[in-house]
């Protein structure tokens, strides 16, 4: 079995893409999500959250506000990286528990935003990034999350643009709402369904 990594900065519209494989019987593991899930399943990080990192992230029932967490780390670097020490080595666990139960198919997906800033591309054999132009990806984040022109830009600078991004993928799927992207994800399907031992990116 293969493990497929799919990212894309914010925007790119990797989620929609995903949605793509999920369709065709393909099992997606949503990093970004997983990671969220784990401050409810886990006490001792949350603990660790607002003791070490954000003390001001705590809702009134003692769990993380996502949203002021999210505010505070990415305003601070040292912040951020440590809180990435803790969650990512967690979802990296998890990951490899939810490959137990899917272990009978020919691949699957491991759709993450920052696949490779954190480390997770390693255990991917092949990586597919999603292209869309700056200008979209700014329009699509506004209208989705209503934040300004200027917090979509922070957030974009902190990630990797798609021209170093791309060159360390093995396949590209354009989202600039001109390119259909069903023949793109059914070509990568097709390719990868047929070439099931196909040798892993080295």
């Amino acid at each position: 079995m293969k493990v497929i990594g799919l990212t894309g900065g914010i925007g790119s519209g990797k989620t929609m893409v995903a949605s793509v494989f999920l369709q065709l019987g393909v099992p997606v593991y949503d990093a970004d999500k997983a990671a969220k899930n784990l401050y409810d399943l886990y006490p001792e990080l949350t603990a660790a959250i607002l003791s070490d990192i954000a003390p001001d992230a705590a809702d009134r029932n003692g769990k993380i506000d996502r949203k002021k967490l999210a505010e505070i780390v990415f305003k601070d670097p040292e912040k951020l990286a440590k809180l990435n020490s803790l969650v990512h080595p967690m979802v990296r666990k998890d990951f490899k528990d939810w490959l137990k139960k899917h272990n009978d198919v020919p691949f699957v997906v491991k759709e993450a935003a920052i696949l490779f800033e954190s480390g997770a591309h390693k255990d991917c054999d092949f990586i597919i990034a999603v292209q869309s132009p700056r200008e979209l990806r700014v329009q699509r984040v506004r209208e989705r999350d209503r934040k300004t022109k200027q917090e979509v830009e922070d957030i974009l600078a902190r990630q990797l643009d798609d021209e170093e991004r791309n060159k360390k993928s093995d396949f590209v799927i354009v989202n600039d709402e001109k390119e259909m992207i069903l023949p793109q994800v059914l070509t990568i399907y097709n390719t990868m369904m047929k070439n099931a031992d196909l040798p892993a990116r080295a």
